[in-house]
């Protein structure tokens, strides 16, 4: 009798335990798993590559193992722009893209990859947090688009020009094809610096100067080596003219059907991740790849860059999109002249 009596209560237990998994999708004694599958352009061999898994391990730890991050590089996942329309459906996947084609939505936000917008880690760093019209932006981007933005704390380092001839002045670029991004502030700022801009997906930007079917690429060093551009590139002219900061995109939908716990953790460690990377990549491996390029790979930097000129030349970005008086409005929020 006491046997069955014991019987009874163990599968009374084991009823309540089936129900729990029926209502709620996860064992009574764990929780319910996420997955987010996360895209980028950039090679493995790319920093933003260990940072991104570096993030992807704070978050499962911290979640403990409740919410993992498949990290995806050399875009396995398909085509940026098509990835971010996959986001704003819903689905579970992330991308690390940038202002620029966030700008297709929301076209303020574009000024943040416009020509000397943001000069260093310090801009970035205010832009977070003493900027109301830059929150604005990013609560429009999810509460109207689907794009959840959550961090933009990723700065990849300085375009430079890349090319086969000396390039001191706009003057110089005139009659170039640079490829861009296919955005029109990328495209804009090409533009107004001198060149012909080519808009052109990451991937084929080395087959298309192989080809001589364009004249150079505006790109971070750290892009170089790992698409070995230095084989069908001669000189890099520091021109600074855009300091690239990226944004890590989400569905704001998928986003917010997260357990409040885990969307903190996910955005907190995003954006330590990016801190870390942005300045590793600023204060050292920038200085490393110069080096490697030059004294390795044959590259030449060009001297004698009048940035002046090309800070001026680059004013005219702003205009044609009808942005400059945004970026005015941004600039007096964090007290940059």
């Amino acid at each position: 009798m006491r046997s069955f009596k014991r019987f009874s209560v163990m599968a009374a237990v084991f009823m309540v335990l089936v129900i729990g998994v029926a209502f709620y999708g996860a064992p009574a004694f764990g929780q319910q798993k996420y997955v987010l599958k996360f895209n980028h352009v950039l090679g493995a061999k790319e920093p933003y590559h260990q940072g991104f898994l570096n993030w992807a391990k704070s978050v499962e730890e911290k979640t403990k193992g409740g919410l993992k991050i498949e990290v995806f590089h050399s875009a396995q996942l398909g085509v940026e722009e098509d990835i971010i329309e996959q986001i704003r459906a819903g689905a579970n996947i992330g991308q690390n893209t940038d202002s620029a084609r966030m700008g297709n939505y929301v076209p303020g936000i574009a000024i943040m990859n416009g020509p000397y917008f943001a000069e260093n880690l310090e801009d970035v760093a205010k832009l977070r947090n003493n900027s109301p019209t830059v929150k604005g932006f990013l609560d429009e981007l999810a509460n109207k688009h689907g794009l959840k933005v959550l961090s933009f704390s990723w700065v990849q380092g300085y375009r430079h020009f890349f090319t086969n001839k000396p390039i001191r002045t706009p003057e110089d670029l005139k009659g170039l094809r640079i490829r861009t991004p296919p955005a029109p502030i990328w495209q804009e700022s090409v533009r107004a610096l001198g060149a012909t801009p080519v808009a052109l997906a990451f991937g084929d930007m080395y087959p298309a100067l192989q080809q001589k079917a364009m004249d150079g690429v505006e790109l971070v060093y750290n892009n170089i080596p790992a698409g070995r551009f230095y084989e069908v590139l001669k000189y890099v002219s520091e021109t600074r003219h855009i300091m690239l900061v990226n944004f890590e995109v989400i569905s704001a939908k998928w986003f917010s059907a997260l357990p409040p716990d885990y969307q903190k953790i996910l955005v907190e460690e995003c954006d330590k991740a990016g801190i870390e990377t942005s300045k590793l990549i600023m204060d050292k491996l920038e200085k490393e790849v110069k080096a490697d390029l030059t004294t390795k790979r044959g590259m030449v930097v060009t001297d004698n860059v009048n940035l002046a000129a090309f800070k001026k030349a680059g004013e005219k970005a702003y205009e044609v999109l009808k942005i400059a008086d945004v970026k005015n409005k941004v600039f007096k929020e964090i007290g940059k002249k």
